[in-house]
């Protein structure tokens, strides 16, 4: 079982962090594996992976190196830096693509030793442009695949941190890790698990430990130096319509798209922080639908730390769940 000890210190100290290159090599690994986790990830796809794969057939080299650098069992280290990043303020993305640029090509080498648990193939032995290519085609991802969608990702990031933190105010680190990733929860004795299965067991007092959202359905565990990080997938990833929930057609005629879709989004407590990431709508008019719809009395609000969370009062439930035309009586 892979878990790390950490002190008390490192858990007060431990930071949620934004992270463009860390979003980007997460888009990255679910080009490469082309799978869908939901069905707005899967037209993210449809628009982009056929522009990926033409790329990477033309740059066998490249295409080589990023398979090789995502191994079976562990990603090379040098294509996932730890970020460096504090809070939710962040590096640009070319400052943190710096540090894969400058990787010297013999430690990339050594790397992906690792990542693939043998032999270099021999067309990535002896080369001295692996960094410079591993960096070309991040910077291809972030610039077609990331940065058109960058600021609805990064308001979804920061609804999942406020989540995350209204959740550890609530029940503790056990509460607001227990989720974070596949097979990640917190064991007692200071001890959180981080992969089962593995032998990546540490004692890691005096770090500084942070989590760092991504929207693709990707994750993994990252250190360097004094610096340890769990990248983890975000709720709600990408918002996409397959995940939300239903608005009833005549919902949406009594209260108006957007003020229907809040409501419905209210079967579990929100902030307007996450509303705004969900909806796609802007922080006034999110506002002005909470307003009319807690003077109506179909919602209410309740504190939670430094966020209002809000939520479907019993009148707000039967509103959403009303039968529509043509189920009376069925």
């Amino acid at each position: 079982m892979g878990w790390w000890q950490v002190d008390a210190d490192t858990l007060a100290g431990s930071r949620f962090v934004v992270s463009p290159l860390t979003e980007a090599v997460a888009t990255l690994r679910a080009l490469e594996d082309g799978r869908a986790a939901h069905p707005g990830e899967r037209a993210w796809l449809d628009t982009h992976l056929p522009a990926y794969r033409a790329r990477q057939a033309d740059d066998p080299i490249t295409a080589l190196l990023v398979r090789s650098a995502f191994g079976r069992t562990w990603n090379a280290d040098f294509i996932t830096p730890t970020p460096t990043g504090q809070t939710l303020t962040e590096q640009t993305f070319d400052d943190e693509l710096t540090r894969i640029r400058e990787t010297p090509p013999a430690a990339v080498r050594a790397d992906l030793l690792v990542s693939l648990g043998g032999p270099l193939p021999a067309l990535l032995a002896d080369r001295h442009d692996l960094p410079e290519r591993a960096a070309s085609v991040l910077e291809w991802v972030w610039a077609e695949t990331v940065l058109p969608y960058w600021p609805r990702r990064r308001r979804l990031i920061e609804a999942d941190v406020l989540a995350r933190t209204a959740q550890l105010s609530r029940g503790g680190w056990a509460s607001a890790l227990g989720d974070m990733r596949r097979g990640m929860r917190w064991l007692g004795g200071s001890r959180l698990q981080i992969r089962p299965g593995t032998d990546l067991s540490q004692v890691i007092p005096g770090v500084r430990l942070m989590f760092v959202p991504v929207t693709p359905e990707q994750s993994w565990v990252s250190w360097d130096a004094d610096r340890y990080a769990v990248v983890y997938p975000c709720a709600g990833a990408l918002a996409d319509e397959g995940a939300r929930p239903p608005v009833p057609g005549p919902l949406r005629t009594l209260l108006g798209p957007g003020r229907a879709r809040v409501l419905a989004l209210l079967g579990s407590p929100k902030s307007t922080t996450q509303l705004v990431a969900l909806t796609d709508q802007g922080l006034g008019s999110v506002g002005r639908h909470l307003r009319v719809l807690l003077d109506a009395g179909l919602i209410a609000r309740r504190r939670s730390g430094r966020s209002v969370l809000y939520f479907r009062t019993e009148a707000g439930e039967v509103l959403v769940r009303a039968p529509g035309p043509g189920t009376r009586g069925a």
